[in-house]
This record gives structure tokens, C-alpha cells and sequence, in this order.
């Protein structure tokens, strides 16, 4: 299980974000599995708020936690459990959960997953 640690906003622009724009995007193959860990790649980062794309292993996850602003979380590939505030979901690829503001959450991966998760600011 990876403690979760919320993306920091970039001020600067990445070239690997830039190369992105314009283009059509399978958004599942844009970040890879990697063995025993929780990978992930930011595709936008602005002050409004983030969108990046998460890959788990099988068994990994991310521990309980809250943000401080809703989170819109889609499942791209494969299965995963989530935990908020008392029930607990099973997801796969094309559903799709809002983690409200300040709500302990968290997730397991059933299989090896992916995600995107959209964080906007107020």
C-alpha cells in the first residue's frame, strides 16, 4: 500500500505535457505498469487543478485519505476495490466515482489497474 501524497502544481511547463496537446490520446496507454509499485504521470497541471494517470500493480493501492477538493476518479483498465467512508465499491475499466472534499477514501487494486483522477481547486 503507497501512502498518498497529492500532486504538487507545476508553474513550469513539461515538454513531455506539451508533446500531448493536439493530439488524439488513448489516455490508458500514456502510463505503464510497473512491478511491486504505484506509477503515475501528471497530463495537465494548471492552478485550477490536475489530471493525472495512475498505474498499480495487483495488491497495491493507496492508503486512507482525504483532499481538499473533490476528486472525479475513472477506471482505464482493470479492476480495482474502493473504500469511501464506510462502503466499498468494486470498480473496472469505464467506471467512474467522485471522492468528496474532506471524505476518507481509499483503493485496492484487484488486478493490475489504471486511472485517471481529476482534482479541480476552488
Amino acid at each position: 500500500m503507497v501512502e498518498y501524497e497529492p500532486p504538487k502544481h507545476e508553474e513550469k511547463t513539461d515538454k513531455k505535457r506539451e508533446e500531448l496537446k493536439g493530439k488524439v490520446l488513448h489516455l490508458k496507454d500514456l502510463v505503464s505498469y510497473a512491478d511491486g509499485t504505484v506509477a503515475s504521470r501528471m497530463v495537465i497541471s494548471r492552478k485550477a487543478g490536475n489530471i493525472t494517470l495512475f498505474s498499480f500493480d495487483e495488491n497495491e493501492g493507496l492508503s486512507e485519505h482525504a483532499a481538499p477538493f473533490d476528486a472525479l476518479v475513472t477506471i482505464l483498465e482493470g479492476e480495482c476495490e474502493v473504500w469511501v467512508s464506510g462502503p466499498t465499491y468494486r470498480m473496472k475499466e469505464g467506471d467512474t466515482i467522485i471522492f468528496p472534499a474532506n471524505v476518507p477514501h481509499a483503493l485496492s487494486a484487484i488486478t493490475k489497474f489504471k486511472m485517471s483522477l481529476t482534482m479541480i481547486r476552488e
